[in-house]
């Protein structure tokens, strides 16, 4: 009797046509016969037979057995009925075939309930067959349950006095807890080159497919429940320990759908907020707020720019102070992965000082570095050059004033001594800020450019500003001076390198000069001991000469004299001054 199928809009189209049928035979402007009743849902009148009804209807038994000519005419005024779910009613009191879906089947079970059509008045009645087809075709299906859920919005009290909200809820955590897929794709940024979906960690193992299905793609979307279905499933993902990155997907993509303004193209944020119902204003802050409150604190889950949109509707929608400051915090914690157009966030109000929202960024500067330890270098080097990035781009504002342009700067600057980053981006601010603002006194001008750190200008920079008339003069001299220093410095660096160049060259001489020394000296020892043998050799001929002359002997003829075999012996060709010899060469070496 009945069929249970998706809803679509040619089904619905027909359903409604078959109603109209149905209505020509039943209703013509007051009752046909004595045995009918007109009941008027939503202003369409409905001729229904009241014996039928009562039979099924234990609410309406109870009026006509009180009056039998009771008037039925508004029997529904305290239900929040709609025609075609009626028409379910009267089609099943008058034995036709039902044909419910997912969009009918959660109204369907509260206006029977509500009619009191139980087994208890009559067998086999309405309440229990819708039940049963909920509890069998839709509570299994995520899609289902979604669609369920989605349809109790317009009688969300009498759902969820008969349950069947909480059925829904229990139904789509119990199956997200299974398989957090269903939540949304991660957005969780690629670590070590994997991508999270690659991560075994997270795939869903044998389990948890039997209970759902992997086809991700044409899952329905928690994003098109209302804020207070929404919220009590991501609670309870939180609550047990879902992966972050999975809840911190599921919120953005809410907060994409119903927090910010999705107007004409062309038209700006003022005049849209100016032309947006207050009740509207107030569903998209609501929405702000709460996902602010519940988004994961881990660094990186949710994309920097879209926390500076939420941060630029929270300002724009007036949203609670704990929520702005919250979005301040979160930025400031991955300020490193901002890029200039997240930070140029516009001013609000009629008594704005500047065309973008300065302060706002200092706050936002503060954070980061209070988040941030010493060793994070790459970090606030990041950061460094986007905030000089910043000051180039709000330099050109005419309104923005000394204060705060040299408040900001000198933030900017007290960030990046740690560095070596040299302070051209700070010169090319201060001077596109002067350029833009020639009112400026002498006084003025020179408080401005205290900001830069000439001594980490490059040379490219200190050519410019030696020339750049918008500089004081008096800066211009510090630049002047400063170059100067630097090419002394230069100059000296050079000279202190030579010099020891050319003592390393010394000591290599000198280490080499020990070594010739050393050998010369054993040249010396050798020397030495061969003129004690000389000497040696003189004392014995000295005795034979003088032998000789005591005896009268003379020398043989052809014989060789023992002079001469001395000179030989030791290495000597001529004479005593022949430079031959070894012994005259090595003293003459030695002198």
């Amino acid at each position: 009797m009945a069929s249970f199928g998706k809803k679509s809009e040619s089904s619905a189209s027909s359903s409604f046509s078959s109603f109209s049928s149905y209505s020509r035979l039943t209703m013509s402007g007051c009752p046909s016969g004595d045995g009918e009743v007109q009941i008027h849902v939503r202003g369409i009148p409905f001729a229904v037979d009241r014996n039928l009804l009562a039979s099924k209807s234990s609410r309406v038994a109870a009026l006509l057995k009180e009056n039998p000519f009771q008037d039925l005419s508004y029997l529904l005024r305290d239900f929040p009925a709609d025609p075609e779910t009626f028409e379910h009613v009267v089609r099943f009191c008058h034995g036709f075939e039902l044909k419910l879906s997912t969009d009918n089947i959660v109204p369907l079970c509260c206006l029977a309930h509500y009619l009191g059509m139980t087994e208890s008045h009559s067998i086999d009645n309405l309440l229990k067959k819708a039940l049963a087809l909920f509890t069998e075709r839709v509570l299994p299906s995520w899609n289902e349950s979604v669609k369920a859920l989605r349809s109790s919005e317009n009688i969300r009290k009498q759902a969820m006095h008969l349950g069947l909200v909480d059925a829904c809820l229990e139904s789509i955590i119990g199956k997200a807890l299974a398989d957090p897929h269903l939540l949304g794709h991660s957005i969780r940024p690629r670590t070590s080159g994997v991508d999270i979906e690659d991560d075994e960690n997270y795939k869903p193992n044998t389990r948890r497919r039997l209970f759902v299905n992997l086809d991700w793609e044409s899952e329905e979307s928690l994003s098109t429940l209302p804020l207070h279905l929404y919220t009590p499933i991501i609670d309870a993902m939180v609550k047990n320990n879902v992966p972050p990155h999975y809840v911190a997907a599921s919120l953005s993509e809410y907060v994409k759908k119903w927090g910010f303004f999705r107007g004409d193209a062309g038209v700006g944020e003022n005049s849209m907020s100016m032309s947006m119902s207050i009740y509207k204003r107030n569903a998209q802050r609501e929405v702000i707020e709460t996902v602010e409150g519940i988004l994961p604190r881990e660094r990186g889950l949710v994309p920097c720019s879209l926390l500076f949109d939420m941060l630029r509707f929270a300002v724009l929608l007036e949203a609670s102070s704990d929520c702005r400051n919250g979005l301040e915090i979160r930025i400031g914690a991955q300020l490193d992965q901002a890029t200039v157009e997240d930070l140029l966030i516009p001013s609000q109000g009629y008594a704005k000082e500047s065309q973008y929202d300065i302060e706002c960024v200092r706050r936002i500067l503060k954070n980061f570095y209070g988040n941030n330890t010493c060793l994070d270098i790459p970090g606030i080097i990041k950061v460094t050059e986007l905030m000089e990035e910043f000051l180039v781009a709000v330099a050109s504002d005419i309104d923005l004033n000394i204060t705060t342009f040299v408040s900001l700067a000198e933030m900017t600057a007290a960030a990046s001594q740690g560095t070596r980053r040299n302070s051209d981006g700070m010169y090319r601010a201060v001077d596109i800020y002067l350029d833009k603002h020639k009112h400026l006194t002498e006084v003025e001008r020179e408080e401005v450019c205290q900001v830069i750190d000439y001594q980490r200008m490059s040379q490219g920079a200190f050519e410019h500003a030696a020339r750049n008339e918008r500089l004081p003069l008096r800066v211009v001299v510090q630049v002047l001076f400063v170059g100067q220093l630097q090419l002394r410095d230069t100059i000296t660096r050079k000279d202190e390198e030579e010099e020891q160049e050319e003592e390393e060259g010394e000591e290599e001489g000198r280490a080499e000069l020990g070594y010739s020394e050393g050998g010369v000296k054993m040249e010396m020892q050798k020397m030495g001991s061969k003129v004690m043998e000389l000497e040696r050799e003189c004392h014995v001929i000295r005795k034979e000469i003088e032998k000789g002359k005591s005896t009268g002997e003379k020398p043989k003829k052809g014989g060789v004299s023992m002079w001469k075999a001395m000179k030989r012996k030791f290495g000597c060709m001529g004479s005593t001054h022949n430079s031959n010899c070894q012994v005259n060469k090595r003293m003459a070496h030695r002198r």
